[in-house]
């Protein structure tokens, strides 16, 4: 009789697109997992009030700058010519000494990188102070 058997295929699936999906989808969860800030977590944080004042032996030094150049170390006037001498006077004996910069806001970049040159001489922490945003 002639029959033959029919040829019979196994079925395949192709998986050759599959390395380029993937790689897709990681450079994807990448580039997202570097955009995602960490602080992004709000948090209540809890309130205190202290019924004793905390003692400060290491107490910073207050350096403000008026938006006419008027240098100002802990209220006192001084001349920009004398700042580090009178800012080398104030740290002495202080092992790890503080300036707090206070500088208006409408002073150049120049001006507090003038008065950031002298306190690093001195070797000096700096901490430069701002107002709060309230939240905005």
């Amino acid at each position: 009789m002639g029959l033959r058997k029919k040829a019979h295929r196994d079925a395949e699936v192709s998986t050759e697109s599959l390395n380029d999906i993937m790689f897709f989808l990681l450079l994807f969860f990448l580039i997202l997992s570097t955009m995602v800030s960490p602080n992004a977590i709000k948090v209540n944080l809890p309130s205190a009030k202290s019924n004793t004042p905390v003692e400060n032996k290491k107490k910073p030094i207050h350096l403000n700058v008026s938006s006419d150049r008027h240098y100002f170390v802990e209220s006192d006037p001084v001349d920009f010519s004398v700042l580090e001498s009178v800012l080398a006077a104030k740290i002495a004996g202080n092992p790890e000494p503080t300036v707090v910069l206070q500088m208006d806001k409408d002073l150049s970049i120049q001006d507090a990188v003038d008065v950031m040159i002298i306190i690093d001489k001195l070797k000096c922490k700096m901490v430069w102070a701002t107002k709060p945003s309230n939240g905005k």
